[in-house]
């Protein structure tokens, strides 16, 4: 393994351990609004979640000495640019890096929906994040409606994403209610229903 990778395991496995000994850590349940947030915007501006009301967003948390996040990102930008215009927006939020560090990181990868700065990992905690990447879907009406954990591909993401797109404000979303968990990359993903 590359010390890059290996150093990155290491951090997970720490944040694990130091947030399970910091008491219980709050657990988002699908149907529960989500955590508001207003964060920086790499480069200029500030990203509120309550402005996207109306929207289907999935909040995305990552780092990029994570070994999946690079070729996932990639992965969801052709579904971003595809879903954008009936409502979906992908939120890159980066968990506790420096923002020229991040800036480098996204030039490389080259997507194009917004990465947002999350330095000291408060936004991540609120939603109870142990472990990245995760993804939350947020439906129209700000209520949590599914997530992915691990690596997501294209088509698991637009199988939670479509639903929530089609479904109009206020519709309880019971189509997108099921979490998907990929704990190894390749691995088939396995509904999980909360």
């Amino acid at each position: 393994m590359k010390p890059r990778i290996v150093f990155g395991w290491i951090l997970v496995m720490l944040v694990m351990l130091v947030s399970g000994c910091g008491g219980e850590r709050p657990r988002l349940v699908s149907g529960e609004p989500a955590p508001g947030f207003d964060l920086q915007r790499l480069g200029e501006g500030r990203v509120a979640l309550d402005e996207l009301s109306g929207s289907v967003v999935a909040v995305r948390f990552w780092a990029d000495w994570c070994p999946f996040c690079r070729r996932e990102m990639r992965e969801l930008e052709p579904v971003y640019q595809r879903l954008h215009d009936q409502g979906l927006e992908i939120l890159a939020v980066n968990v506790g890096q420096d923002p020229e560090h991040v800036r480098r990181f996204v030039e490389r990868v080259g997507y194009s929906y917004p990465t947002l700065l999350d330095p000291d990992s408060a936004v991540a905690r609120r939603f109870g994040v142990i472990a990245i990447p995760v993804t939350y879907f947020i439906d129209r009406d700000g209520i949590v409606r599914g997530k992915i954990i691990g690596e997501s591909d294209a088509a698991t993401f637009e199988r939670m994403a479509v639903p929530l797109l089609r479904s109009p404000a206020s519709a309880n979303g019971s189509e997108a209610t099921a979490m998907a968990n990929l704990p190894t990359p390749g691995a088939n993903p396995s509904p999980e229903h909360q």
